[in-house]
């Protein structure tokens, strides 16, 4: 028998989401019961207890923090309770922004390892190069900080600076820096020209994805020429989702019209639907998506709508079917309230919830036996991740016992690439498939 098992990575629950913001007492909650209120009693009671008796003395916010958690964990795993640390931290996410170096890194024999600096950043300007370990920051070491610790500390307000000692190779002692932080913008849209074929990957739905989009567009036509362009290959393979807004907004720049997506409630009158408007930002192109385990909610709501209106054929494996939206309700000085209000439909009426979006076109990615070593996996061991091998998940009303979700792996390079691959064989012609490019007059959603 085949074992599944289910990798979550560090950030991917949280980032599995497609996201509405609500201001401060939006909403009114029904009046809750005497039975309700006697319950509650029994909570405090139980709090001055542990305050009292427990045998060491407990932090009274962490106490109060965990219960609200263990009440929102109950209903499912993507509602939860946000401090005011936790809740600002969102807000930078969400919007794509901050004021830092802008550095990509990762960690490194304890040390933090420049992957990229970003183009016309501080840190770009100061000389920073890929490469570099950052050894210490502010006189403090490296060594003994998490990578979220070390840049935290290299984040700080616009204007302010901070000292570096980098270690580079080829240097003879550690080069010292001083650069001043500014605002930047983490780019959530990387794109290329492969031929005269646009490439876009989609990392994640932020405040900043449909400006990069539409620049990336441009840019390819620029470098291609408009009229040369063969067609488009749209990656969010791992995009884990992000602002449902910025989901319709990506999903409206290739639809010139009909449904993209609608939102459902508990209630009849809490339904919306959201449709494209006219214009195609890249003319009626082909194109193709790329989809695969690590592909949730806002990538879905883009996947289901142009597979849905017969506008891209998706190719990949099945995505991790997270068809929730959650809604950020802030909480003043004391943090927000990540809450599941409603599930999201794909235009022709699907849920994707615990099901995920089937590709058009299946091109499964093995995971390379070095990998699979050093995992210290069998050959029957199958890496499965989705919405449906989540504890406590709503469970969709399409979802079966097959499930949500496949393997997330894309190789690093691109010759390994089966899914990429595939898709520019597809636009070059070398391959043929009934579904590409899709019929438009069947049976699409208006």
């Amino acid at each position: 028998m085949i074992r599944k098992l289910s990798i979550l990575f560090a950030g991917a629950l949280m980032g599995a989401t497609a996201m509405t913001v609500v201001g401060q007492n939006a909403g009114a909650a029904n009046a809750a019961g005497s039975d309700t209120y006697r319950q509650l009693a029994i909570f405090g009671d139980v709090f001055e207890r542990v305050r009292a008796q427990y045998v060491d003395e407990p932090d009274d916010q962490k106490l109060v923090e965990t219960a609200i958690n263990g009440m929102l964990t109950s209903l499912d795993p993507h509602s939860s309770y946000m401090n005011a640390e936790q809740a600002a931290d969102m807000r930078t996410e969400t919007r794509g922004q901050f004021g830092g170096l802008g550095i990509e890194v990762t960690m490194e024999d304890e040390l933090v390892k420049v992957v990229s600096p970003f183009d016309g950043t501080p840190a770009d300007k100061a000389g920073i190069l890929a490469g570099d370990l950052i050894a210490e920051i502010d006189g403090e070491q490296v060594r003994g900080l998490t990578l979220g610790e070390a840049v935290d500390r290299m984040k700080g307000d616009i204007g302010t600076s901070v000292d570096l000692v980098i270690i580079r190779e080829g240097a003879n002692k550690p080069v010292r820096l001083t650069v001043t932080r500014d605002e930047i913008k983490v780019p959530s849209v990387r794109h290329s020209v492969k031929g005269d074929i646009g490439y876009i990957k989609l990392m994640k739905f932020n405040e900043q994805t449909t400006v990069g989009l539409e620049e990336s567009i441009a840019d390819i036509e620029e470098k291609i020429g408009a009229d040369k362009v063969k067609g488009y290959i749209l990656d969010m393979r791992r995009n884990p989702g992000g602002l449902l807004d910025e989901a319709v907004s990506v999903s409206d720049a290739f639809l010139g019209k009909g449904e993209i997506v609608s939102t459902r409630g508990r209630n009849a009158d809490e339904t919306r639907r959201y449709n494209a408007r006219s214009g195609d930002e890249i003319n009626g192109k082909p194109l193709v998506v790329l989809v695969n385990g690590g592909s949730a909610s806002a990538s879905e709501i883009v996947a289901g709508a142009l597979q849905d209106q017969r506008r891209a054929t998706i190719v990949g494996s099945r995505s991790f079917g997270k068809g929730s939206v959650q809604t950020i309700i802030p909480l003043g000085a004391n943090g927000a309230l990540r809450l599941t209000t409603a599930l999201y439909y794909t235009p022709s009426g699907r849920s994707i919830q615990g099901r995920g979006i089937d590709p058009d076109i299946t091109v499964e990615q093995p995971l390379p036996p070095e990998i699979r070593e050093q995992m210290g996996l069998d050959a029957e061991d199958d890496l499965t991740r989705g919405e449906s091998s989540l504890r406590g998940h709503i469970t969709g009303n399409e979802e079966t016992d097959e499930g949500s979700g496949s393997l997330d792996y894309v190789p690093p390079e691109e010759e390994d690439d089966l899914q990429l691959q595939y898709a520019l064989d597809l636009l070059n012609g070398v391959k043929s498939n009934a579904m590409f490019p899709p019929k438009q007059e069947a049976n699409a959603a208006n």
